[in-house]
């Protein structure tokens, strides 16, 4: 939780309205550790990880321990994806995603090749 407020969003500073608090476009994973397609997309999420570190910060958030973090998001499905861009609003993503998706995303909504 205090990693997510340095270095995503602080939700207790930051009510009103959006603010990253991140140096670099982020990718929240909500997870749970017995969901299937979760486990499905984990090694794409570690292999994208290092293709993209220097760009992109990964965070994983196990929805069962911090379920504050998941009503604040509004989590009613896993996996959930969340791009957060430098500038602009975050986007949500339902569901399992293929590298290529993944790649689409990170291209569309945070601009990086």
């Amino acid at each position: 939780m205090e990693t997510f407020k340095t270095k995503v969003f602080n939700f207790e500073e930051n009510k009103d309205a959006w603010k990253f608090e991140g140096k670099l476009p982020c990718v929240l994973d909500f997870y749970a550790d017995w969901c299937e397609p979760c486990k499905a997309i984990a090694p794409i999420l570690e292999e994208l990880a290092i293709e993209y570190d220097g760009k992109i910060d990964f965070y994983k958030i196990d929805t069962e321990a911090e379920q504050e973090l998941s009503m604040m998001f509004n989590i009613r499905s896993i996996p959930t994806l969340l791009f957060i861009p430098i500038d602009g609003d975050p986007q949500l993503a339902l569901g399992a995603m293929s590298k290529e998706n993944f790649k689409e995303a990170f291209k569309e909504i945070m601009g990086i090749d």
